[in-house]
């Protein structure tokens, strides 16, 4: 029989540390929330819609930034100048295989990616993907907070803290809570107006 595994369980932290713990764990649900809105199209152009793209050059994968320069020039242009022009097929192949949705045209200096107006069934089915990506970040969130109050719940058991800072520290952690649902709510009610603007 082998002894019990430990290591998923909590070790002796102080409120504060719970706390801090928390709150930063619910920033990141939030920054990786961000992270893909950026890469939800809307109808303008935006670097952030290809830059995450993966490039097979040189022998491994790189992304897309760091083997070309990304401008937008245009409302519903993005153009990609590959700092090495022996690369450009390998961009090419690589917007295309990223599934956007997108027709580069290849001109042998640059690529240039025309972002057609989205049409109105895309446009609910977009604004769905922000919805179920929103509802993740907010489940993300709750799951710290449970994590957090199993915590304070157990400091309190073990009388590692006093009963009144703890009932304290879970009325923060809710609040903490309420503050990154409510960025969350915020950021996906912009993209989804962003992706309705017709």
């Amino acid at each position: 029989m082998c002894a019990k595994d430990t290591s998923d369980e909590p070790e002796a932290a102080s409120l504060s540390d719970v706390l801090e713990d928390a709150e930063l764990r619910m920033m990141g649900a939030v920054e990786v929330f961000e992270d893909k809105l950026r890469t939800v199209r809307t109808g303008r152009a935006s670097p952030a819609l290809v830059e995450h793209i993966k490039v097979k050059c040189y022998g491994s994968e790189c992304p897309l930034r760091q083997v070309a320069g990304i401008a937008v020039p245009e409302p519903r242009l993005i153009m990609l100048r590959p700092y090495d022009a022996s690369v450009i097929g390998d961009i090419e192949k690589a917007v295309l295989s990223a599934e956007l949705g997108l027709n580069p045209l290849n001109d042998g200096k640059v690529i240039r990616i025309p972002i057609p107006a989205l049409t109105e069934e895309r446009r609910k089915e977009l604004k769905k993907i922000v919805e179920r990506e929103a509802e993740a970040a907010r489940v993300a969130i709750r799951n710290v907070r449970r994590d957090a109050n199993r915590t304070i719940d157990a400091l309190k058991k073990s009388g590692g803290a006093p009963e009144d800072d703890c009932f304290r520290a879970k009325e923060k952690v809710q609040s903490h809570t309420d503050e990154y649902e409510g960025q969350v709510d915020a950021k996906a009610k912009s993209k989804t107006e962003e992706i309705m603007e017709v």
